[in-house]
Formats: C-alpha cells, structure tokens, sequence
C-alpha cells in the first residue's frame, strides 16, 4: 500500500501553564493508506513539530520530513526503517524532524498492524506480550504534605510503585528536598518501589546531585532520574562512580539511538527510559531495548501523556523479561484521558501489557479531538502549507 495522507491535530487544554506536564497538549498524527488508518503522536511543542513536516525545503540535507513520507510504500517493517533513514539524512539540518518523524513512525507501525490484522509487537519479532508492573507517574508535590498526599493517593488507587518529579526539588536546600523523600516514602509504605525524577534540575553539577544520595538511600529510592542535561554522559559517569544503591536513569531526551547507547556506555546508567515519540518512533526504541538487554541495564519507557503514547511505548520491549516495571500516567489532564476511545487498564493483580489488537490497539475518540482542536494555519508566500484538518 502506499501513504496516501499524513495529517497532524494540535490538541490544547484551554489554558497551559508552567507545570512540568506536558499532557497539557498534544499532537495527534493521523495516516491513511490502503483503506486502514493509523495513529501517533509525537512528544514535543506541536506547532514546530507540524513546521517540519511541511517547511520549504532550504537545502539537501534541509528537507521537510513529509518528503521522505508522503506517497511512499508500506508494505513492511522494513519500508519503516528505509524511511526512517531519508527523514534522518535528507532532514539532517532540520533539528525537529527526530520529534515530527517520531510521530509519524508510530502511526506508520498502527497503520501496517491495522492492514496485517496483527499487533505491533508480533511485527518486531515477539512472540508474546509480557505483562509489566506499572509505576505511578505523577509530580512532587509544592510541600512535603502535598507530596505525602499524593503518594497515599497512588497507593490507593493500586500502585505499589510510583514516581514522584520535578516541583521544587533542586530549587532549594538538599534539606528541604529530603523532607519529600520522606513524606514520600512515608505515603507509599515500606513495600513501595519508590522512584525520583529531578528533570535535569542540576544541568552537569555532580557535587549538588551527590548531595541528595544519603536522603535518597534514606528513603529506599530506586533510582535518580535525570539529575543532568540530556548528553551530559560525564555528569552521569561521574555520579555513578560514587558507588550509591540509588541508581541513575534518563534517556528521554534521547532522540536517536546513539545518543541511548552513550548514555549507557559513557553515562554508566543503571535504567535506559525511551519516549517512543521523542527518538523517531517505536524502531530505534526496540533497538535500544536489546542495547540494554545486551548491556545488563533496565529498560524502562517513557510516558506521560496519552494511552496511545502508552501502548506505543510498551512495543518496543513486550516481548523482554516479564514482571519489569513500566511508567504508566496517573494523573494526566483531561485532553490526556479524553483523546482515546480506549485505555490500557490495569489487571486484577496490578499489571498492564502491550495489548493483542491490531496495530497498537488504541481507538480516537473523534468528539474529544474535536473539544481540543486548535485551529491552525501555516502560509509561506501565500501558500497555504498547512492547514488544520478536518476530523
């Protein structure tokens, strides 16, 4: 079959603030060909994310990613893989085509699963979907007592894990910081996989990270999620050496697979966390996932926003050891929820899995596209590039 039609939504909530959630929006990536649809979405500001898909070209290595796309053939996971390597060479120069093409990938992997009647993870090369142990993904609280609420309130909706990120932590004293890791892990109870993200909070200062291990060892904190920058692999390194039970994660700001492997081979992390909608879609994460496999390091996905985004996330390594722990959105905003027909719910026992329907199983609800639409329109010259689609 060929891509007949590659078409982007920019979904808002009314109102975005400076909270570090980013289900405060959305794009939504829709693909038509061969009579199936498929969907994705890529994880970053929609509105440059359209740009490069659609932007005049300025030179060779400077096409739009649309080049590389529309009216191509798909008939196989290897015409995913043959585009996916003109977006990178042809769009080189275009530094947001890893984040649009990350979306479009998703949806080109939906679209062959829809036409071949089989789930995504059989078209990697699994012969099962194993069944995971999600973590609550929800954000620190502005106080200790926020954040003991919060962590009562997951383990009361199930979750024996969660993952508590970003508000104040690194802003102040290592003192204050301490008090969250406590009230956390006074919320969570003693059996709880307690978990902590800093968002790149301390840029390549190791001294101001390392101040927070004693109170995270304290706490039995699992891991440090990206204390540095996204490619500071020596911060990393640095910090590891330090010998602490607390482990170090990142690799969300991944955006392709060797910025992944550095991360493990330079960075010396001990959990490898991919956003299939920031790395160029669910490929090069399964090809992280058998990297950290080979490695002996944890790979772990990466998702915040919607439950498309969490099943495109869970492919790339369904079919790896089972029981591991996987992120699952807690408490998304209502754009977030609302955009799939469908979710992946947790099962009697706590788990969720890579679900068995076609493509990556997820359904859009058309009605809450809809609600959220923003109306968009890009125009060079007086060429109307882009305009929003109609649902």
């Amino acid at each position: 079959m060929r891509i007949e039609s590659v078409e982007f939504f920019y979904l808002s909530m009314p109102v975005v603030t400076t909270e570090a959630d980013g289900s405060q929006d959305a794009l939504l990536v829709r693909v038509r060909g061969g009579g199936f649809t498929g969907h994705g979405e890529c994880e970053a500001a929609p509105l440059p994310s359209i740009a490069a898909f659609v932007c005049p070209m300025s030179h060779g290595v400077c096409r739009p990613v649309g080049a590389s796309v529309l009216g191509r053939t798909l008939d196989g996971p290897a015409d995913i893989a043959r585009m996916a390597a003109d977006v990178a060479y042809d769009s080189m120069d275009l530094l947001q085509a890893a984040h649009t093409w990350s979306g479009v990938e998703m949806a080109l992997w939906d679209l062959l699963g829809q036409a071949r009647g089989e789930p995504v993870w059989r078209l990697l090369g699994y012969s099962a979907s194993n069944r995971r142990t999600p973590y609550a993904s929800v954000l620190f609280g502005d106080t200790p007592q926020h954040t003991l609420e919060r962590a009562r309130a997951a383990r009361g909706r199930g979750f024996r894990a969660a993952k508590f990120g970003w508000g104040p932590i690194g802003r102040g004293a290592a003192a204050l910081d301490a008090d969250h890791f406590v009230a956390a892990r006074e919320g969570l109870g003693a059996d709880g996989v307690l978990l902590v993200d800093v968002g790149q909070i301390f840029g390549e200062d190791v001294g101001r990270a390392a101040e927070r291990l004693p109170a995270l060892e304290a706490a039995g904190a699992t891991w440090l999620e990206e204390p540095f920058a996204a490619s500071a692999y020596e911060a990393y390194a640095a910090l590891a050496a330090r010998g602490s039970s607390v482990r170090t994660a990142g690799g969300e700001g991944a955006h392709d697979v060797a910025m992944a492997r550095h991360l493990m081979d330079f960075g010396r992390v001990g959990f490898v966390q991919i956003d299939c909608g920031r790395i160029g879609g669910i490929g090069p994460a399964r090809q992280v996932a058998d990297l950290a496999a080979a490695r002996g390091v944890t790979y772990v996905n990466h998702t915040f926003t919607t439950h498309l985004a969490l099943s495109a996330s869970l492919q790339p390594y369904a079919g790896h050891a089972p029981d591991a722990i996987c992120e699952y959105p807690a408490e998304p905003k209502p754009l977030a929820v609302e955009l799939t027909a469908n979710r992946l719910e947790r099962a009697a026992d706590g788990s969720v899995a890579a679900p068995d329907a076609p493509g990556l199983g997820i359904e859009i609800d058309a009605d809450a596209v809809r609600r959220y639409l923003l109306d968009v329109e890009i125009r060079v010259k007086g060429e109307v590039l882009y305009r929003t689609p109609a649902v």
